[in-house]
């Protein structure tokens, strides 16, 4: 009689290279921040643009980035730098051994910008 193994497709964890890397996260949102906010001034008007266009570049670079079955939620807020202080803050329901995130801010003289990105594997 032989015994005959099945495997799943679908994997419950992802492999050590696949993982979502905070560190790595961190750098491809400081690297788009950079390269789009440098120079840029605050207007209210182009706000709500600016953002959807921030979050979408940072969802491409995620997902070129090789986060194999990942899925990504981006979040950026921009405001008008007046000296004030902003507090933000999220709440998940995931799996902390797979998911996680990676926030960093950028500030110039007229605005300052928090962007986030959350990974959650998907098997």
């Amino acid at each position: 009689m032989h015994c005959i193994r099945m495997f799943s497709p679908y994997s419950l964890e992802p492999e050590t290279l696949f993982r979502f890397k905070p560190v790595i996260v961190k750098a491809c949102i400081r690297e788009i921040l950079r390269e789009q906010l440098s120079g840029v001034q605050y207007e209210p008007e182009e706000v709500p643009a600016l953002s959807r266009a921030l979050a979408e570049s940072i969802k491409n670079k995620l997902k070129d980035a090789g986060f194999e079955r990942y899925k990504f939620v981006v979040q950026v807020v921009i405001g008008e730098q007046r000296g004030e202080g902003v507090k933000m803050a999220s709440r998940c329901f995931w799996d902390a051994d797979t998911d996680s995130y990676a926030e960093d801010l950028f500030m110039n003289e007229s605005l300052f910008c928090v962007a986030a990105a959350f990974g959650c594997y998907h098997y």
